[in-house]
């Protein structure tokens, strides 16, 4: 059997931080409810400079530059561990907000984003010179006098972009009525679109990828975008092909809350194993309301807000080449309608179900990733460290199993886990922060086979109190791209020589 394969991965943060104020959902609740509280007077002296951000560990990690075991060596908080870090990294970048704001702009097909001339004029060569993919787009760039749009941004018919404190530009509404279209979720919108392609972008040059190759893209972020007519009708899979050059492809949404960039490889894989597509994209832009999510927690216990980027990332499943690391369709996991909703029942449905059918033990897996999330953020929010506890959740059930005998259960942590290192951002951390190194674990490292695992809370959309998950496991290629039914070249060649010499005797006889 032939499977696919994970043939590159890119990553990309953009730090907003004049955005955790105006756009997050903590502060945007906080300002209709509670417009004076000293919160919001004190939140913007807890926001991280661009070269914090950059000098961060993690977020070094998050685009490729350190591996994620060099979190180990350090105490939390990381944040009060600064260290010389790069914009760009050899899995993607670190974009500063000014330029995003200029990709909105571009990637706005309505006209609906206007930024004053002044910032146009400083941001405009900074795109050029860094982004040329995008020279076809570069006429979207342009100035206006956005006076009017401070008494827009006042009464809540436009959204106000701002930038070092000052309003730079504005977004308006899409419809005068539809709440689908308002100036808010338009803005939530461009933003997952916008960095969806920086994602996609980045990818294609990790791996001198011709955008003319790509067949087909999914994109798996928590938005949905749609009118009155059908809500989350999308396509941002097809808006971000359409910015990145992708012209030979087209694609779909898929949703899934934090699980849904694992539907989504496990979906592309079953493409290409189908033949249907043999080069398709998974992509996801961020989440704008996420930003300074826990900001009140961080700010209480004085720690810098530490959601202040959006994230992005993607993927490219390709068919079997031989080198990169197979996906095995065959062994994937899942969380059932009827597994129950207990933490237990959850990992065992997600981690069991796929080693089970290959009799494979826990143990055999060389790394889990799971809920990769930050633990500088997660635990003074009271969250915890998210990756040690599901680890421990795996040791416990391969304990139970017999895989692990129960004082090897530390160990088991130690060398089958890694510290999370992605933002909160939703489905960003879900399993799929560690596809960029894996393929070089199961290539050039050690390490012979992974597991991917994705879990999401179905129960935020109140149709549902159920939970979900799925899981799929990657493994070092051996070399062999092609057999037919199980059966080997060589195979095929010694059935036909024994059919022709079979049938020359029978000729000879009659």
């Amino acid at each position: 059997m032939s499977y696919p394969i994970l043939k590159g991965a890119s990553y990309v943060l953009i730090h907003t931080p004049d955005m955790i104020v105006q756009n997050g959902s903590t502060c945007a609740v906080e300002r209709a409810t509670h417009p004076e509280s000293e919160f919001l007077k004190e939140i913007t002296n807890h926001i991280r400079s661009y070269e914090d951000v950059v000098n961060y560990l993690p977020n070094q990690v998050y685009i490729g530059n350190n591996r994620p075991e060099e979190l180990k060596e350090i105490a939390l908080p990381w944040c009060e561990h600064k260290i010389e870090g790069n914009r760009n990294g050899k899995l993607g970048e670190i974009m500063p907000q000014d330029e995003f704001f200029a990709l909105i702009q571009i990637c706005d097909a309505f006209d609906l984003v206007k930024l004053s001339q002044a910032f146009i004029d400083v941001v405009k060569p900074k795109i050029e010179n860094n982004y040329p993919e995008l020279a076809p787009f570069i006429g979207k760039l342009k100035g206006d006098d956005i006076e009017e749009g401070k008494e827009l941004v006042e009464s809540h018919i436009a959204e106000g972009l701002f930038h070092e404190g000052k309003l730079v530009g504005y977004i308006k509404r899409a419809h005068d009525v539809d709440v689908n279209l308002n100036a808010h979720t338009m803005l939530e919108n461009l933003v997952v679109k916008a960095s969806g392609v920086l994602s996609a972008i980045q990818l294609l040059r990790a791996k001198n990828i011709d955008p003319l190759s790509i067949d087909y893209v999914i994109e798996c972020s928590e938005e949905a975008c749609g009118d009155i007519n059908q809500r989350g009708g999308g396509n941002f899979a097809k808006s971000i092909a359409e910015m990145a050059g992708l012209m030979n492809a087209t694609g779909s949404d898929t949703r899934g809350f934090c699980a849904a960039p694992t539907h989504a490889l496990i979906q592309a894989a079953a493409l290409v194993k189908s033949g249907i597509h043999k080069n398709v994209m998974v992509v996801a832009g961020g989440a704008s309301a996420k930003l300074g999510m826990n900001a009140k927690d961080h700010i209480k216990k004085g720690l810098p807000v530490l959601e202040d980027v959006v994230g992005g990332f993607a993927v490219l499943v390709s068919e079997n080449d031989g080198v990169n690391p197979i996906i095995r369709t065959d062994l994937t996991g899942k969380h059932t309608v009827g597994t129950g909703s207990s933490p237990q029942a959850v990992m065992t449905a997600l981690i069991t179900s796929g080693l089970d059918r290959a009799n494979l033990k826990i143990t055999d897996v060389d790394v889990y990733s799971v809920e990769m999330q930050n633990p500088d953020i997660t635990k003074p929010a009271g969250a915890g460290d998210v990756p040690e506890a599901n680890y421990k959740m795996i040791g416990a059930l391969a304990v139970k199993r017999g895989d692990l005998e129960k004082k090897e259960l530390k160990d088991f942590v130690s060398k089958k886990g890694l510290p999370g290192w992605a933002p909160t951002q939703g489905h960003i951390p879900s399993g799929v922060p560690y596809i960029g190194f894996l393929i070089d674990d199961l290539t050039s490292g050690d390490k012979n086979r992974a597991m991917i695992v994705g879990k999401g809370s179905l129960f935020l959309g109140r149709m549902t109190n159920l939970f979900d998950g799925v899981s799929f496991i990657a493994e070092r290629n051996t070399g062999v791209t092609e057999e037919t039914s199980g059966i080997s070249k060589d195979e095929v060649k010694k059935i036909i020589a024994e059919a022709m010499k079979k049938l020359a005797l029978d000729m000879i006889e009659e």
